[in-house]
């Protein structure tokens, strides 16, 4: 989700808390309650895309962001008093053909203080967890969310740059180790867009939208360090401590498209500087209508020698048609592509008359039409 662009964030945040209608809800037939086996997915060794192993087959990547539902609450807030909903909006989203899921995990639900995780919610996570394998649907699971900023805790805000990153370290090494023997885990996102300042900032959170902080930075004080520097050691730190549990699962981190190193705005984790501990690259783009070569060339800023995953997209400021083009020509740069999906089907969506409703129908029929195409 991006920060330049004020009135298309705008737009986001408006359809992504504006789908107030409640789907109906499927019910899992007696088949999809077993366990399914699943293989554990890897690079590729052309180190282009994904595999299966042991098989070898190709893997692609191709599902939704499940970031709130169609009332716009985050799912730590209903996964346990309505565990039916989210196994229907599972279920619902396996119908529609993805084989990804993208879930934010919120910083102070799993963490109680510094170095104290929450127990309850890690079983909750491993609730998720068994879901994703029973209906064959993996999980890109990327923590550290302070979305709701009134809801960070006020200990996490206290901490400086040293105890924050360890703080942070401790909250992806116990989500690590409640996930590290499931294959349903197709990577571990670091964090949502986080940012390192040209300056010094006040507060550890990006300018809310909406009332929701998408964007955070990881430190507030550059003293004097190279800003990719910084980003670096950030990832290298977060990713050792997911190594000491779990050796085996993706790791990866989700960049704005104003990462690359030009002139501009940019976040400071410059793809090619802060890529070598990762396994692949994730990427959020949201093509503009007539500029999709602009996004294109963007994205291919973003190939390092590993793959590329565009990890958000919507027809925001472009058609869905435009979006379907921008996704079947962005192929040769990228190896997965993850949307949105927001407790809504395609049904109840029809029957409403407004601009959210629509966006989001005419990218679920496009998602539909390109799932054989692209991920087959």
């Amino acid at each position: 989700m991006r920060i330049q662009h004020k009135p298309i964030k705008g737009t986001v945040v408006l359809i992504l808390f504006g789908l107030l209608a409640f789907a109906p809800t499927s019910v899992f037939s007696q088949a999809s309650q077993t366990t399914l086996t699943l293989e554990w997915i890897g690079v590729s060794p052309d180190r282009k895309g994904f595999v299966r192993t042991p098989s070898g087959r190709a893997f692609v990547p191709w599902g939704f962001n499940y970031d709130h539902d169609e009332r716009g609450r985050l799912i730590e807030e209903y996964w346990v008093t309505e565990w039916p909903k989210v196994e229907a909006d599972f279920q619902e989203m396996y119908d529609l053909g993805a084989n990804v899921v993208r879930v934010h995990l919120q910083v102070g639900r799993f963490l109680k203080s510094a170095t104290e995780s929450n127990k309850e919610s890690l079983e909750q996570l491993q609730r998720l967890v068994r879901l994703a394998e029973r209906t064959g649907l993996y999980l890109d699971l990327t923590g550290l969310g302070c979305y709701e900023a009134a809801e960070t805790p006020a200990w996490y805000d206290a901490l400086g740059e040293k105890e924050r990153w360890a703080a942070q370290a401790r909250f992806w090494e116990a989500v690590a180790r409640t996930c590290a023997s499931s294959p349903a885990v197709f990577c571990y996102d670091l964090m949502n867009e986080p940012t390192v300042p040209g300056g010094k900032q006040d507060n550890w959170l990006g300018p809310p939208f909406a009332g929701k902080c998408f964007v955070q930075f990881i430190t507030r004080d550059l003293a004097g360090r190279e800003r990719p520097d910084v980003a670096r050691q950030w990832v290298e730190t977060l990713t050792a401590a997911i190594r000491r549990v779990d050796p085996r699962h993706l790791v990866t981190v989700g960049l704005v498209p104003w990462s690359l190193d030009r002139p501009g705005l940019t976040s400071g984790f410059v793809p090619d500087k802060v890529a070598g501990p990762l396994d692949f690259v994730a990427v959020h783009l949201y093509p503009e209508s007539g500029k999709e070569d602009e996004a294109l060339k963007t994205l291919e800023g973003f190939a390092v020698g590993k793959p590329v995953v565009i990890e958000e997209m919507f027809p925001l400021s472009c058609s869905a048609g435009e979006l379907e083009d921008f996704i079947r020509r962005s192929r040769p740069a990228a190896s997965g592509w993850i949307g949105f999906y927001w407790g809504q089907t395609a049904e109840s969506l029809r029957q409403e008359k407004t601009i959210p409703a629509a966006l989001t129908l005419g990218w679920l029929e496009v998602f539909g039409k390109l799932r054989p195409v692209m991920a087959p």
